[in-house]
């Protein structure tokens, strides 16, 4: 017996117990995915059957394969690989078909499943707080549920837009993305494409802030929440619409705005002179003109504030105010509810109680246009904006909707053309020696193009070294300012407009009254540093139609 069992211990070597125990380990691991995969197909509503199937197959023929080869840890590395291959296949499926957070193996993933220092729910988050409409303030859900993925995403967006002083924010769906852009100081930024789970779990998140439907993806939404942080609370407004690429997603802080006096228009001092001498004279048409989004609802406020409203009766007919002047009449016009009105009767029937100054917005037809000049004949100083690339255009267009060059000529008593420009960062602003193509093109004269500026993006220390500039954050620009062209009409120029054959015969008698053309204003702002020449081509470039017509 003791010879048998030294025997058995001397050849023991034939059956390895790691090998042993290897072996059904393994089995048993494949078998669990098997069921994983099964179970977690079903959830995801993907074809459970096929991939249930593939994994089956994979291990059975690793299985096979491995009890085959004769070496051992061979036949175990063609099992992991045809085991981990089929996994690998059906997670990076899986990844493609479900939302951000429920992804797995992913770098995050598997970075949060293996750090010692996870986050804990509402850790990180608590220099940026949501509320909702409804005025209840958002606590940090769950970490890694579709709420808490929301919420992450909005944080990330909104410590963007904030740092980067976006007031308008555009999502817009592509093909296989969403195209997100920033709109800074009227300008607009690109920034990088989001996918499409993410921007719609994003949707989903601040339309619960906002209190709209959030299964409604084809039929306009508005509403609003705010967001608080160390600097202040802001209140912003998300507009959702469906579109056949999908649904449209514009978010924009609102803003309390502020009725600005005509001194803070940063008019030059000529212009203000010009335009400050309107609220002497008793009666006259004023055109306030300007492209879409050039600031011309604030130069008319301006222009309103500076009659005295204690000895002036004024009033004006808005389409949506937005700002309350004191002591100012401020009718609402409403396109929706018009019913057998028009703007034009509308605003007849405000002149029929005889105000001294009277406000008109957004000139666009032949009843407006002629109720306007109706109210300064009889004795109302008139403000008038229309949508127009240089005052030219102006006169011209409401020539064309009056249709009485003799009415317009008696009426106007002055005309201002203007443009909202990006102004330099004052921080990191570059000087730089422009070339003599330039000065040429833009007919500088040469002593005054010595140095111009351009926008920087780095701040440079003592060594040359460039840091990101803390005051524009790497765009270049920091706020806006307005630039003018003015005309006030005296009796000469009334005569021009009456027997003019053109517009552009008109506009060489402005040009013999020294009147300035929106370029060369702003070329003066180029020349002393306020802005750049990049920035007034980006302003003046879309002017298809700024000069002269040939005719009137």
């Amino acid at each position: 017996m003791p010879d048998i069992l030294l025997v058995a211990v001397q050849f023991g070597g034939y059956i390895s117990i790691a090998k042993f125990v290897a072996f059904p380990v393994l089995l048993f691991a494949w078998l669990w995915v098997v069921g994983w995969i099964n179970d977690d197909a079903k959830s995801i509503g993907t074809k459970d059957d096929l991939w249930t199937g593939i994994i089956l197959a994979a291990g059975a023929v690793g299985a096979l394969l491995w009890l085959m080869i004769p070496i051992f840890f061979v036949g175990l590395l063609l099992y992991i690989i045809m085991v981990a291959a089929a996994l690998l296949s059906y997670v990076m499926h899986r990844n493609s078909i479900v939302p951000e957070f429920e992804k797995i193996l992913t770098p995050d993933h598997i970075a949060g499943l293996f750090s010692s220092n996870r986050p804990k729910k509402g850790e990180g988050f608590e220099d940026l707080v949501f509320i909702t409409t409804n005025d209840n303030e958002i606590s940090v859900p769950e970490p890694r549920t579709k709420e808490f993925f929301g919420f992450k995403i909005a944080y990330d967006i909104f410590k963007d837009i904030l740092y980067r002083r976006a007031g308008n924010v555009v999502l817009q769906p592509g093909a296989n993305a969403y195209t997100l852009s920033y709109i800074v100081d009227g300008a607009t930024l690109k920034q990088p494409d989001m996918a499409k789970d993410k921007v719609d779990t994003l949707a989903g998140f601040l339309k619960q802030l906002a209190s709209l439907d959030v299964s409604e993806k084809r039929k306009p939404q508005k509403g609003t929440f705010r967001i608080t942080q160390e600097q202040g609370t802001s209140q912003w407004e998300i507009a959702t619409a469906g579109s056949t690429a999908g649904e449209q997603i514009r978010l924009k802080q609102v803003t309390q705005d502020t009725a600005m006096r005509l001194s803070e228009l940063n008019l030059l001092p000529e212009q203000y002179e010009q335009m400050n001498s309107i609220a002497g004279m008793k009666k006259g048409l004023f055109l306030i003109s300007g492209p879409r989004l050039s600031g011309v609802t604030t130069t008319f406020y301006a222009l309103l504030r500076n009659h005295d409203a204690f000895i002036n009766s004024i009033s004006s007919l808005e389409l949506n105010p937005t700002v309350e002047l004191p002591n100012v009449t401020q009718e609402v016009f409403s396109l929706g509810n018009s019913g057998t009105s028009t703007y034009g009767k509308k605003l007849l029937s405000i002149v029929r109680m005889s105000p001294d100054v009277l406000g008109a917005v957004d000139i666009k037809d032949a009843e407006t246009a002629k109720v306007v000049c109706h109210a300064a004949k009889e004795g109302a100083t008139v403000y008038a904006t229309i949508e127009a690339d240089s005052i030219i255009t102006a006169i011209g267009k409401m020539l064309k909707l009056i249709g009485d060059r003799k009415r317009l000529a008696e009426t106007i008593i002055g005309a201002s053309n203007q443009r909202l420009v990006r102004m330099l960062c004052p921080e990191c602003k570059q000087a730089y020696e422009p070339n003599k193509e330039l000065v040429r093109k833009f007919n500088i004269p040469p002593q005054k193009a010595k140095v111009l500026y351009r926008a920087g993006k780095l701040v440079y220390d003592k060594r040359g070294k460039g840091y990101p500039c803390k005051t524009c954050h790497e765009i270049g620009y920091f706020g806006r300012t307005c630039v003018f062209e003015t005309i006030v009409m005296d009796n000469e120029l009334r005569r021009a407009l009456f027997e003019a054959k053109s517009l552009q015969e008109l506009s060489m008698q402005f040009r013999k009254a020294r009147m300035k053309y929106l370029q060369e204003q702003m070329l003066e702002r180029v020349l002393d540093g306020t802005t750049s020449v990049d920035e007034m081509i980006r302003v003046l470039s879309p002017s298809k139609q700024g000069r002269p017509r040939p005719s009137a």
